[in-house]
């Protein structure tokens, strides 16, 4: 679990892979190399002259808008994951991450690599996910694919280069210039299950702006229907499957009074398909792929001024809709209970939810930029670019299928809960010059102002109804019925005061179940300023040896100055072989979404629902529980690797390792609270609640905040090799060979990690997910067809108990693609076939850790796909 022989264990594959890569990729029969060669020119990793990828001294892949084309996915995130398999992004089958998809770049969090466009800082997305780390990053999804010229993913630390967030590397979308033609493209698809049928379609059009300019546009509009991939929810202490064997010995457990599966009215809800159920049909606890549909749009606009001036333009505007299911809430727990109406009869929400229900939480995604700039060369040589930025992602949540259970028989089953949002505007001038002796300098300033509001919901999804104190009709005074109390018993009430148990004495829980909306108390605005300046020399200082450093210097009005550095060389051994390498500083300041976001959810522990309440590291309750301010996140990396033609193969290979301090994670979730006061330290936080006016305080059973948490070390290897076989009358077979390993370990005490992370979390948090992985892709194209066959392997992987022992090994998965594509004429392209074609699956989960649970199979977030085949027809024409 924590670092042991780190040099030792990463050299071991690192060298392997290497090995192998070479011996195993190459063909037995290879055609001579094409004469020419077109070299693939990259923008990203230097901020001087362009070069190309193979004399790059850092790792940079780069892939074209026909590689992005022939990816059978349409989702930006899914093909950044067929392209690199450094980039790992989950499927997600539960909670908020239906709506931002978390991604992962050489095993860090999104956080931690920098997205651009057209070389532009993207903004951030709305939402912090509480599910993981707390990373707020980029929404990727927002770029359709149709509007990319090039994708460039630099694999390396850049925030000397490009500023805060850049510690695992850089993801540069180029967008499209065309000023004239275009293409359509339309995608539909389903599993072999017969369920998540999909609709995508996208299109592009290349517009003049006059006689030297241009305006590209595109489109994208997905309907996605949502899959099920469980089995009906069935543990030891709940089950609603009559065929399981758990359920017979469940009802012998709990005798029939606690036997609810077997009462008439809960029965007959389940097995009608109750409305209850909202969408999840014939199981109480779904879990698949979430239904979503969304429209987006993308502008990318340039004018030539002159021969050496140019106004420029981009920009998006995208609306996206997305449901996740929460637990299922079972007719039995303590939310059931009866509550004593004012006439004195009695009420349990069961008479809505005769079967329990579960909560069903709606995101609506609107996201908004638009950057402009002028930019050129002025007669002495110095070229600029001058820049202004603006970004908005905004989510709105609603949560249907659930209840207020504070307002009784008056509480309704959808609320309104809030938005949360956020904004910047950046402006940015860089420079570059390039000197006789052919020294390229560039250097450039930065001007970020960044807020994060929260924007509270309507009263009833966070307020105290009726119920939300013990006998609010005033029935009973101590042991004795009062006036009011005595004329109901009168009128035929069973009102009992002397009983602690009469449903007089219910309270009921305060807020929308599952996800309380956010109150006035909270919705507040959090932003910061940060200006920077940064500096970029780079030499070619022999025939065989480049050499660039960097240095930026940043200040943010919330956590002070910060410096960062980098050098880079690739040296060239022979015209075949060079060697390169990297060493530098990085930085991620913690988000404004992570110091202000305040969440309060609903949990189940053991299945009882409780209150938990996520607190800003400033705020009062979170220091009085042990919060400290946030600090930025440092990281040292270093990385060393290699190109090389072999035969014909070009092969790359490089290792890498991030060292960082002070990683930003939320704290875990023992820190409960009780109003038991020899509860100890429970206790303590339950009155931190109290003092700082925290509505319902008795009702939280959770206090989380951020913190600067641990320090981290992330070591791997990246091999990428190609290679062309030309079959002469036969075709050519393009091949592609990319592997990717990563192990993330702890540098900090057991003790330091404890406070932020389970012994389970920590057994979790370089194991439970597959250290390596690797895709092969071959392409043959004949006359106009082309097939193209892709074999995806994910590494094996493990899960650790409560206690953080070892509990269950996964085994790797192979996954295989195949599709075929026919030019049908100069303009239409039609394509078919199968990803996943022999239906493989990953192991599934035991269900006695927290990995799996209530008819979940295959965990919460997932990198492996988890849903089975899927079958699509695609067809595409340009013009």
């Amino acid at each position: 679990m924590f670092r042991q022989n780190k040099i030792s264990r990463i050299l071991s594959p690192a060298i392997a892979l290497a090995l192998l890569a070479p011996a195993g990729f190459v063909p037995m029969a290879l055609a001579q190399e094409s004469a020419e060669q077109v070299e693939q020119i990259v923008v990203t990793g230097s901020r001087g002259r362009e070069r190309t990828v193979s004399d790059s001294p850092v790792p940079i892949d780069v892939f074209s808008a026909e590689d992005i084309s022939q990816i059978s996915l349409t989702d930006t995130n899914d093909i950044l994951q067929t392209l690199v398999p450094s980039f790992n992004v989950s499927k997600t089958n539960f909670s908020g991450g239906a709506y931002i998809r978390p991604a992962t770049l050489r095993g860090l969090q999104s956080d931690k690599t920098l997205v651009l466009v057209n070389s532009k800082r993207r903004h951030r997305s709305a939402l912090v996910d509480l599910d993981g780390a707390g990373a707020q990053a980029a929404d990727m999804a927002t770029i359709p694919s149709i509007a990319l010229g090039s994708i460039e993913v630099l694999r390396d630390g850049a925030a000397a280069q490009y500023g805060s967030d850049a510690i695992a590397g850089v993801i540069n979308f180029i967008l499209k210039e065309n000023r004239e033609g275009g293409s359509i493209t339309v995608d539909m698809g389903e599993y072999g299950e017969g369920d998540g049928q999909s609709v995508n379609v996208q299109g592009n059009i290349g517009l003049p702006l006059g006689d030297n300019g241009f305006l590209s546009i595109s489109g994208e509009y997905t309907d996605v229907e949502s899959t099920i991939r469980a089995k009906e929810y069935c543990e030891s202490w709940w089950c609603a499957n009559r065929n399981d064997p758990k359920y017979a010995a469940f009802n012998a457990r709990n005798n029939s009074s606690s036997a609810y599966e077997e009462t008439a009215v809960f029965r007959t809800a389940y097995e009608s398909g109750d409305p209850t159920f909202g969408d999840t049909g014939r199981y109480s606890q779904p879990w698949g792929q979430p239904a979503s549909e969304s429209l987006r749009l993308f502008f990318n606009a340039g004018y030539e001024v002159n021969a050496n001036s140019e106004l420029y333009a981009f920009g998006n505007w995208s609306e996206s809709e997305s449901n996740a299911n929460f637990f299922h809430r079972r007719p039995v727990i303590g939310l059931f209970k009866e509550s004593r109406l004012a006439d004195g009869s009695t009420y349990s929400p069961r008479a809505l939810f005769p079967a329990g229900f579960t909560p069903q939480l709606f995101g609506d995604v609107d996201d908004q930029s638009l950057v402009a700039g002028w930019r050129g060369e002025w007669d002495n040589g110095l070229t600029y670019d001058f820049s202004f930025r603006t970004g908005e992602s905004e989510i709105e949540y609603n949560l249907f299928n659930t209840l207020n259970a504070s307002m009784g028989v008056e509480s309704p089953t959808q609320f309104h809960l809030g938005n949360l949002v956020n904004e910047e505007t950046q402006y940015q001038a860089d420079f570059t010059y390039e000197f006789d002796s052919g020294t390229v300098l560039a250097f450039g300033a930065s001007f970020l102002d960044e807020e994060y509001s929260i924007l509270g919901g309507e009263p009833d999804s966070h307020q105290a109804g009726t119920y939300g104190v013990a006998d609010p009709h005033g029935f009973c005074n101590g042991d004795t019925a009062t006036a009011a109390g005595a004329a109901v018993i009168t009128n035929g009430s069973t009102l009992n005061c002397a009983n602690s148990s009469d449903p007089v004495y219910y309270v009921g829980q305060v807020g929308a179940n599952g996800f309380p909306g956010f109150p006035p108390e909270f919705s507040k605005s959090y932003g910061r300023q940060a200006t920077s300046l940064y500096a970029d020399l780079s030499q070619d200082v022999t025939d065989t040896l480049f050499v660039q450093g960097a240095v930026r210097a940043e200040d943010y009005d919330d956590f002070g100055s910060e410096v960062t550095w980098k050098l880079a060389a690739i040296l060239d051994v022979t015209d075949n072989f060079a060697i390169r390498g990297s060493l530098g500083t990085s930085l991620r300041a913690p988000s404004p979404g992570q110091q202000g976001t305040t969440n309060i959810s609903v949990r189940l522990p053991n299945g009882v629902p409780q209150l938990r309440g996520l607190f800003p590291a400033d705020s009062a309750v979170a220091r009085a529980v042990g919060a400290q301010p946030l600090k930025p996140e440092k990281a040292n990396n270093i990385t060393l690797g290699f190109t090389a033609d072999i035969a014909n193969v070009n092969l790359t290979v490089d290792l890498y390792s991030i060292d960082i301090e002070d990683r930003v994670f939320i704290n875990e979730d023992a820190n409960s609270v009780s109003t038991d006061s020899g509860a100890g330290g429970a206790y303590d936080r339950y009155l931190a609640l109290v003092a700082a006016g925290v509505a319902n305080a008795e009702q939280f059973g959770q206090v989380n905040y951020f913190g600067n948490a641990f320090d981290t070390t992330t070591e791997g290897v990246d091999v990428v090799a190609t290679s062309p076989i030309d079959w002469g009358n036969n075709g050519v077979t393009n091949l592609s060979l990319a592997m990717n390993y990563t192990k993330n370990d702890f540098d900090s005490s057991v003790s330091q990690v404890s406070t932020f992370l389970t012994a389970e979390e920590q057994a979790d948090f370089g194991n439970l997910r597959p250290e390596f992985r690797g895709v092969f892709t071959a392409r043959h194209e004949l006359d106009r067809l082309s097939v193209i066959g892709r074999l995806s392997y994910y590494g094996d992987y493990e899960k650790a108990t409560t206690g953080g022992k070892l509990f269950q090994e996964f085994g790797g998965v192979l996954y295989t693609d195949l599709e075929m594509q026919y030019q049908l004429n100069e303009t239409v392209r039609l394509s078919g076939g199968a990803r996943n074609l022999f239906d493989e699956y990953p192991d599934v989960g035991k269900t006695e850790t927290s990995f799996v649970c209530c008819g979940n199979l295959y965990g919460f977030q997932n990198n492996l796909d988890w849903q089975g085949r899927y079958f699509y027809a695609r067809a595409a024409m340009s013009f």
